[in-house]
């Protein structure tokens, strides 16, 4: 177990349902991994984590695949990591 606790939010609970109904495989895999990599270290690992600027507070993103990002905030102080979308962060491309 790790020392950090994974929230989803309402929109990334629907966006992991609509990725599991798709089907594609190597996605699932990527987020389960990404899971794992968050409870003991959201600042590193996988899927090049990135601090996003324009956000209030300690907001990430990992790639997914070449449109979709898995968008989460690291609460530092509740050791708790939300996250908050899984689906088209870049939806323009």
């Amino acid at each position: 177990m790790g020392k950090y606790i994974i929230q989803l939010s309402k929109d990334a609970k629907f966006d992991l349902q609509a990725i599991k109904r798709s089907g594609r495989k190597s996605d699932i895999e990527k987020i389960s991994i990404f899971f794992g990599e968050l409870e003991n270290d959201p600042r590193s690992g996988t899927g090049m984590p990135e601090r996003l600027k324009h956000y209030n507070g300690e907001v990430w993103s990992r790639r997914i695949n070449k449109k979709d990002r898995l968008i989460y905030e690291i609460l530092e102080t509740e050791m708790l990591v939300l996250v908050v979308s899984v689906l088209a962060h870049y939806s323009d491309k």
